[in-house]
């Protein structure tokens, strides 16, 4: 397997577009590199790739990365798309794929109807982008060679879709993780998770790759920042430090551990910081754009 990491960051990048926090102004002044919004690239053969999401960043993306530049005319390398929720910055990518290549999509059905009550992702041509159905706890093969199981973590719908009083920690289809596995090579993609169960850690445990969500350091780094009001629990996300933080509860992780989807308020961004010192003597590493990792 080689998987390309066509963007780390969380909702809104790094910089935030109106965000002066001390990593975004790091990123400006080019103390830290840069991350648009996340989406992974996967491919068995070099060839064929199939896309883990779709940033709004995905044009960039896709020019940043050679290997998914087109081989002829109007023919793509980008076979299949998958998506792991129906948040902003993993479906708005889908209207850059619009001019008429083929490729196959792949979702729940609870985000599958997300996409069909917004007439905007129509200008998706059925005649070129076939749309399957995604099973929790049921095989697919995006690609040939390359199989795919989608399971729920706790999580909760769209921001967009919210009420006044959403279940941030709910289990279904809203919210899944990818187990990605060719041959005896298996990887996990769980870019958005609220809470690491015992279950979901003993499926971590044995693959040989993990990448999981990053996106805060701290619950309350948000509202002690004054970057927002919303903790990282309430945006149903789990914080990498802490005693009950993904930092912690994974340290049995076996295989080669990622954090992605990182936001621009996290400090462990900062390669002085405590939190970085944290997450490298833990084994962890920070994803960024442009990184390969081949199994």
């Amino acid at each position: 397997m080689r998987i390309i990491v066509l963007g780390a960051g969380a909702g809104g990048g790094l910089p935030q577009w109106n965000c002066g926090c001390v990593q975004c102004a790091a990123a400006r002044t080019g103390v830290i590199a840069p991350m648009t919004q996340s989406t992974l690239a996967v491919s068995v053969d070099g060839r064929n790739w199939a896309l883990l999401n779709a940033s709004p960043d995905l044009r960039h993306q896709l020019a940043a990365s050679p290997a998914l530049h087109p081989t002829g005319l109007r023919d793509s390398p980008v076979k299949a798309v998958v998506l792991t929720n129906g948040d902003v910055d993993h479906i708005a990518g889908l209207l850059t794929l619009r001019e008429k290549t083929g490729f196959t999509l792949f979702a729940t059905e609870a985000t599958h109807q997300i996409l069909s009550q917004n007439t905007v992702f129509s200008v998706l041509d059925p005649t070129f982008v076939r749309r399957e159905t995604i099973a929790l706890d049921t095989d697919f093969c995006p690609l040939p060679g390359l199989t795919v199981a989608a399971y729920a973590v706790p999580g909760k719908i769209p921001l967009y879709l919210e009420g006044e009083a959403p279940d941030v920690t709910m289990m279904g289809e809203q919210t899944i993780g990818l187990r990605l596995w060719s041959g005896d090579r298996e990887v996990h993609y769980v870019p958005g998770c609220a809470a690491l169960p015992d279950w979901l850690v003993s499926l971590l445990e044995p693959a040989d790759a993990v990448l999981f969500d990053g996106t805060i350091w701290r619950d309350d780094e948000m509202p002690r920042s004054g970057t927002g009001t919303k903790t990282g629990a309430r945006m149903g996300h789990l914080a990498m430090g802490g005693p009950d933080g993904s930092l912690a509860r994974l340290r049995s992780l076996r295989g080669r551990r990622i954090y992605t989807h990182v936001n621009n308020t996290n400090s462990a961004l900062m390669p002085d910081s405590a939190a970085r010192a944290a997450v490298t003597a833990a084994g962890w590493e920070i994803a960024r754009d442009g990184m390969e990792i081949a199994l």
